[in-house]
């Protein structure tokens, strides 16, 4: 369905690295969001009639379920704990593109849920929300934030085969994958897919690292969420440079960041990746000495720079 990325090249702390482009897989659905959702863009789901999804207003799952959803001729609802008066005002972005698609974004904060909810996480208030409001929907689909489901390991098996089959041509012999994680989710399933990949082709010679960052909540939260995926011996290496990251904080440090890599003429998001490329960047630093392959994956999202940019620029001034 979808084509392999391409692979290439970049600069990056006076070393060269790759950079698997998965941004460029698909216009609806680039980057980790073509890999998660692989499975439901290649099986029948003829029985489903509604979808109902959460997070944060301009995520990018929320544009390419929006696709999804309006390509099945599924109804779409969308949870999400608040939605900022500029964004209502000015819908542009991953929203303005959702509501186009006939996304139904419902602000959980202005329904009568009770007070026991006012706290909860979102995640666990659209589960309460699906029990109660839709529990006799037999043709409801429920896809918990961010994709984390066992039905995105079907498209990120391909993305592991895609790099394992690229680093065997290159005759690598040390290849570290980094990626930025949000809910972990691409990141477990890439590495288990890696390690029974390689054991089941019986690859010898190559040894293949997955390493990742958290950008939201620290690195317990991330292992938390590996748990909920993955078996302990299939969680990918967790990398930090010291520094807890709060989820969409605009900092001067990732906003010089992003600048940086942007100037290699690849455009990366605002969200994760400035976050992703100060870690490896502490990384590259910790192991000077280490002369292997480093693949960072792209995994998309550059739809959500509409509304990121103007945030930074408002803050810190215009691009010099």
């Amino acid at each position: 369905m979808f084509a392999i990325s391409p692979v290439q090249p970049m600069l990056f702390e006076q070393r060269p690295i790759f950079v698997k482009r998965d941004d460029l897989l698909h216009p609806d659905f680039s980057g980790n969001k073509a890999r998660k959702f692989y499975h439901f863009l290649s099986h029948d789901f003829g029985h489903i009639t509604r979808l109902v999804a959460s997070g944060s207003a301009q995520a990018n799952s929320l544009y390419s379920m929006s696709v999804l959803a309006k390509q099945q001729g599924w109804q779409f609802d969308y949870y999400v704990s608040h939605i900022s008066d500029f964004i209502l005002q000015n819908p542009n972005g991953n929203y303005a593109a959702a509501i186009a698609n006939g996304a139904n974004i419902i602000d959980v904060s202005q329904l009568n849920l009770g007070n026991q909810y006012q706290q909860m996480h979102l995640d666990d208030v659209v589960q309460y929300i699906v029990a109660s409001e839709y529990a006799n929907e037999n043709s409801l689909l429920h896809i918990p934030e961010g994709g984390r489901c066992e039905y995105a390991e079907t498209g990120v098996a391909i993305l592991a085969t895609e790099m394992i089959d690229w680093a065997q041509l290159r005759n690598t012999k040390e290849l570290k994958i980094f990626l930025p994680s949000g809910t972990g989710t691409t990141a477990a399933y890439l590495n288990k897919q890696v390690m029974q990949q390689l054991v089941s082709n019986n690859s010898k010679g190559i040894n293949i690292e997955v390493l990742t960052c958290s950008t939201v909540g620290g690195d317990d939260y991330l292992r938390q969420q590996f748990s909920q995926l993955v078996t302990p011996e299939y969680f990918p290496t967790i990398v930090n440079d010291g520094r807890k990251y709060h989820f969409g904080k605009l900092t001067q440090r990732c906003f010089d960041m992003w600048q940086t890599v942007c100037r290699s003429g690849i455009e990366f998001e605002l969200l994760y990746d400035p976050v992703g490329f100060l870690v490896l960047k502490h990384y590259l630093q910790q192991h000077p000495h280490w002369d292997g392959d480093i693949l960072y994956v792209h995994q998309g999202g550059v739809l959500g720079n509409q509304t990121m940019l103007p945030r930074y620029q408002r803050k810190f001034g215009h691009i010099g």
